[in-house]
């Protein structure tokens, strides 16, 4: 599983490091370790618990050890799994060789015969992919259903048929991750985007997947309180650099 490997990479870039502090907003999830390195997740609201304590695992994270919260990848309980991505990404979203800063499309080759399948709505991404593809189908849970939208258990079947995958990375966080890149075989391309991607090529190479693209955290006390405030990526702007790594193998 891909949770079990990220797992194992974050714990072994983890080793002395600590949660520092952590912000669970409506939006994402934040975690900030006492290096000053941020990262974050998106955050499943839709999937939290009635009550006035939505995160009812071992508390205080501030503080804990990085193999103390890294069990929380993976886990059935989704914003458990957010904790756990986030914490996995202030240890591995930083500067590294070979990263491209900018815009997705920027970095993806694609032909004007292309169909495209997308995994999770990406609204900034809609408008500029149907004017150079021939076909966008989205795959979304969700009831905007209209022309070239399905429903997300439609996308294992429909993906083998596409060009390119964009698959959003909160499948990560919520289990779904291994099927849709299984199922995403055939692609030319294979990309794992949004906020959530851990950007660690080492993991994903050997899976087809082609490109990585996510975010760097650059001020992390504004993320944090963006974060806090309820905001997301409309908000992350003048904070974040958004890097794409291309992973070797394909």
């Amino acid at each position: 599983m891909i949770a079990d490997q990220v797992r194992e990479f974050a714990l072994e870039k983890g080793e002395g490091k600590r949660l520092a502090d952590l912000r669970i907003g409506l939006g994402y999830t934040s975690a900030l370790l006492n290096d000053g390195n941020a990262g974050v997740a998106y955050t499943f609201k839709d999937s939290l618990p009635e009550g006035c304590s939505v995160f009812t695992g071992n508390r205080p994270l501030a503080g804990k050890s990085i193999d103390q919260v890294m069990n929380y990848i993976g886990s059935p309980v989704l914003l458990e799994s957010s904790v756990g991505i986030a914490v996995a990404n202030a240890l591995i979203n930083r500067e590294t060789e070979g990263a491209s800063e900018g815009d997705v499309l920027e970095i993806l080759e694609l032909n004007k015969d292309d169909r495209v399948g997308m995994v999770g709505f990406f609204a900034p991404l809609v408008a500029p992919l149907k004017k150079m593809v021939r076909e966008l189908s989205i795959f979304e849970r969700s009831s905007r259903m209209s022309k070239g939208f399905y429903p997300a258990e439609k996308a294992a079947e429909e993906l083998p048929a596409c060009d390119v995958a964009l698959i959003t990375s909160t499948s990560l966080i919520n289990g779904t991750m291994d099927s849709l890149i299984d199922s995403a075989q055939k692609c030319r391309e294979i990309v794992l985007l949004g906020a959530s991607t851990v950007l660690a090529p080492e993991i994903f190479q050997h899976r087809g997947v082609t490109l990585l693209s996510g975010v760097i955290v650059t001020i992390p006390a504004n993320i944090l309180q963006i974060v806090s405030e309820g905001g997301g990526m409309r908000f992350f702007k003048n904070n974040i650099k958004k890097v794409n790594v291309r992973t070797k193998l394909r």
